[in-house]
């Protein structure tokens, strides 16, 4: 008896000795492992770790990363002139509208954002500039289709904006219809295209908000509704925008004294950045009390392709940091060919 009873706790206390091995070993690779920065999974909201000093614990059923804490920085990328009428309409009606973006598409959809100036109406109207001669009206009378749309929105393309001297071509019912054309494909839009219709957007990202605002040189007064906008717009967690249609047309390099003396006013009423378009070639850009000012970015989609000037566009990817708003700028040099498509250059 005295053997067996011996035996039996011997039994049992090899048993109790196992099982403990066993619910050790994985609470010693969990010890190891959180040292490593490793994402670990917590199922049960009332589980998650003491977050570390500067960290949040995460919501329920979540992924918690002590090494991705940090908001992301915002991604706007900034492009010209987009006409699609002319010899770009004949091209996008032969080869397709995604044949115009197709070298750039890649370019684009690295983004939060892609703004460009939608230089022209989307109406369903027939095109009048289509064959016509150089330097007659009809020339310069743009129309671009309505399926436009939806090749902007898949190519990233979601925010445009309408503050130009050509979104009047086909008179207010042109702009109506594209108001309502852009709406359907999930694109946004702003621009002062007149007294009673100055549209401002606001989009947020990681609790930063950022203010699209358009000077129009070809609206009355629209200097003081930008400069009032700009003013109402000012706040600690914003960042504003001001996207100018302005200057002389083909002038390189400096913008001029007139040009320059605005941008830096809208400087000075709170704008942070300042990127303009319309002179459709590429000009200076400078800092100015600590913001950045591009004063045209030329052509992004446009038929111009009498002068080297002309073919030229720029990018700017610019980069917001939403703790402190500072920003960092990428510049992507462009080239329209004459196959009508747009292309990164070579100097990139």
């Amino acid at each position: 008896m005295f053997i067996l009873a011996n035996n039996y706790s011997l039994v049992k206390f090899m048993r109790l000795n196992i099982l403990n091995l066993f619910l050790t070993i994985p609470f010693l690779l969990f010890l190891s492992g959180c040292g490593q920065g490793t994402v670990i999974m917590f199922e049960n909201e009332n589980s998650y770790p003491t977050p570390a000093k500067g960290e949040s614990a995460p919501s329920g059923n979540s992924v918690y990363s002590a090494n991705s804490v940090n908001p992301v920085n915002s991604s706007i990328l900034f492009v010209g002139d987009l006409m699609f009428d002319r010899h770009i309409r004949q091209a996008a009606e032969k080869q397709g509208n995604d044949f115009i973006l197709e070298k750039i598409k890649e370019l684009l959809s690295e983004n939060d954002f892609v703004v460009a100036n939608l230089e022209g109406p989307i109406t369903d109207n027939r095109s009048v500039s289509v064959g016509s001669k150089m330097e007659t009206k009809n020339n310069f009378i743009f129309t671009f289709d309505p399926t436009l749309t939806k090749t902007l929105a898949e190519h990233r393309i979601k925010i445009v904006n309408l503050g130009n001297n050509h979104i009047f071509n086909f008179g207010v019912a042109g702009v109506s219809q594209t108001k309502k054309y852009l709406a359907e494909a999930g694109i946004e839009y702003f621009g002062d295209v007149g007294a009673n219709d100055s549209t401002i957007l606001t989009k947020e990202k990681d609790g930063l908000k950022l203010v699209f605002i358009n000077y129009n040189y070809a609206a009355a007064s629209s200097r003081e509704r930008t400069l009032e906008a700009l003013r109402e717009a000012e706040k600690p967690d914003s960042v504003s925008i001001v996207c100018p249609h302005w200057g002389e047309e083909y002038r390189t390099g400096d913008p001029g004294p007139a040009v320059r003396r605005l941008a830096h006013e809208f400087v000075e009423a709170a704008a942070d950045l300042v990127i303009g378009t319309h002179p459709h070639v590429v000009q200076d850009s400078e800092e100015y009390q600590g913001k950045k000012i591009y004063y045209s970015l030329g052509n992004f989609v446009f038929d111009q392709y009498f002068s080297p000037e002309t073919q030229k566009g720029l990018a700017v990817r610019v980069s917001v940091n939403p703790k402190d708003r500072t920003m960092e700028f990428q510049e992507i040099s462009l080239r329209m060919q004459k196959n009508c498509q747009t292309i990164k250059a070579a100097n990139n």
